[in-house]
């Protein structure tokens, strides 16, 4: 086995140390050119919301953004709020305050979503406006009469989604006389949407999901041999 001399070696240690932080910079910024824009940050629920612009233009503080100017009265945090960054390997989005200190740090969970823990307060999202708002549309489309069946067609329940608050980012639901026993057993109150999915829950905390399939009906997961689907009266 041939050895490598001493100057090679010393070649090869240079390479693997500048190997991590390289990749590092590279992806900071490949993150920080997919975070220009506009995004939304709110609650897990999107029943807070405030829309920050992110910006490529740097400051004192660090690269700048602007709130809109209702965000501090929707979450109060982000009044301490004046720049942005990259942080962590490259995979950290922080915004920050004037001492460039974290205000709030996220990482993306899914494409294009990222998550951020302040504690004592809870889970914040922080996501492409424009997707953000295609939800909400998405929730408004979800407003009204459903049925559910079974995969056969043979139909279990009617119910009502609507758009009155129950609890906290939760909405009422109402089951129409005649349903089946496996659906009153489980006596949904409530809904939402959730990340792509559509939850119904009862006063015992339990929760069915329902995610959209390829015929635009929802179709509760994980999938069974007898599956229950939502389809739209």
């Amino acid at each position: 086995m041939r050895r490598l001399s001493g100057i090679a070696l010393a070649a090869l240690a240079a390479l693997i140390a500048a190997g991590p932080p390289a990749r590092a910079q590279d992806a900071a910024a490949t993150l920080k050119k997919e975070m220009i824009g506009q995004w939304e940050l709110s609650t897990t629920e999107r029943s807070k919301t405030c829309v920050v612009t992110l910006k490529a233009e740097t400051s004192q503080q660090g690269l700048k953004l602007e709130l809109e100017p209702g965000c501090a009265a929707a979450l109060p945090f982000t009044k301490d709020i004046t720049a942005w960054s990259i942080k962590g390997l490259g995979d950290i989005v922080r915004l920050q305050d004037a001492a460039g200190q974290p205000v709030i740090d996220f990482t993306e969970v899914e494409s294009g979503i990222f998550e951020g823990l302040r504690t004592g307060e809870g889970v914040y999202i922080l996501q492409n406006l424009a997707a953000a708002r295609s939800l909400a549309k998405s929730m408004d489309q979800m407003i009204g009469d459903w049925s559910m069946v079974r995969g056969n067609g043979q139909a279990v329940c009617g119910l009502t989604l609507t758009n009155t608050e129950a609890t906290a980012d939760n909405f009422q639901v109402f089951l129409k006389p005649k349903c089946d026993s496996v659906v009153t057993a489980f006596a949904p109150t409530q809904w939402r949407l959730d990340r792509g999915q559509m939850l119904l829950m009862n006063a015992r905390g339990e929760t069915w999901q329902f995610e959209a399939d390829d015929n635009a009906q929802w179709r509760r997961v994980p999938d069974s041999v007898d599956p229950l689907i939502l389809l739209r009266q």
